[in-house]
């Protein structure tokens, strides 16, 4: 697989198929954490590659949701998500982590790397928010998209469960959208709501990157991408929608392996 330059849009494999990626001799662990309604089924084709690549995944999935669904509940919010990677961190022992959520998981990682940062190598932001201390995902989001989520909690019947947005609205590849739609659950309100508490800000000590995907239309992470530039990240653009571990699985691959490799070279010059 191509390699590619900061700022340089990645295009060009099949959305239903991965790479054959070479194996490497240093173990990398990365945690892979999903967004809004989904869980750890969107993160199957790129968990596959680092595998085969000789590298250690974890791809949890957030309380509430995915084959967690049935412990959904108006109490699951933010800090409940925190929790449950700080805990996988904990509890499986990893170190050295590189540490990548996508969407609504942008507010969590931030939040695992405030309350664990010991562990964590390098951060990436994929098509994610990226909060300061005190905000929410209400806070970060388009207007007109807090309403239509609000409208759809609502419309629920018990106004603290969101269901999904349908993935066409993220322009997703057209092979993938039924898929996705029949997998994404609904989210409770009070994961948006819940403003993130900080005691330092997220990349005083870790390497990060904020990957926007310019594919799709009304995006609410183009803000957060020019507040990764003003923080001083490292920012990449990948071309295509939001579903970006679905739509480009081997380029995202090929990130996550670099980001691994230069994260390491910059250990070593310092």
């Amino acid at each position: 697989m191509r390699r590619t330059d900061e700022q340089e849009n990645v295009s060009g494999i099949s959305p239903t198929r991965g790479a054959e990626f070479p194996k490497t001799q240093d173990q990398t662990t990365y945690v892979l954490v999903h967004g809004a309604w989904r869980g750890s089924w969107c993160w199957k084709r790129v968990r596959n590659n680092l595998q085969g690549a000789g590298h250690q995944v974890f791809t949890p999935t957030l309380t509430g949701l995915g084959e967690r669904s049935h412990l959904n509940s108006a109490a699951v919010n933010l800090s409940t998500h925190i929790a449950d990677v700080v805990n996988l961190l904990r509890w499986e022992d990893l170190s050295d982590v590189v540490l990548c959520g996508h969407s609504y998981a942008g507010n969590v990682i931030t939040g695992v790397a405030d309350r664990i940062p010991e562990r964590i190598r390098r951060l990436v932001y994929l098509d994610a928010f990226v909060p300061e201390d005190g905000e929410c995902l209400f806070d970060l989001h388009l207007p007109e998209g807090v309403q239509q989520m609000r409208l759809r909690a609502q419309a629920a019947g018990d106004g603290w469960n969101v269901p999904p947005i349908p993935a066409e609205r993220f322009n997703i590849n057209f092979r993938d959208a039924a898929w996705v739609n029949a997998q994404c659950t609904s989210q409770s309100i009070a994961s948006f709501e819940e403003h993130i508490k900080l005691n330092r800000a997220a990349s005083c000590t870790h390497d990060a990157t904020h990957v926007l995907a310019t594919g799709w239309d009304n995006s609410p992470f183009r803000a957060a991408h020019e507040r990764a530039k003003a923080k001083g990240w490292k920012t990449r653009t990948v071309a295509c929608g939001h579903e970006v571990m679905l739509d480009l699985p081997g380029e995202i691959t090929d990130l996550l392996l670099e980001f691994a490799t230069s994260a390491v070279a910059s250990a070593l010059v310092a």
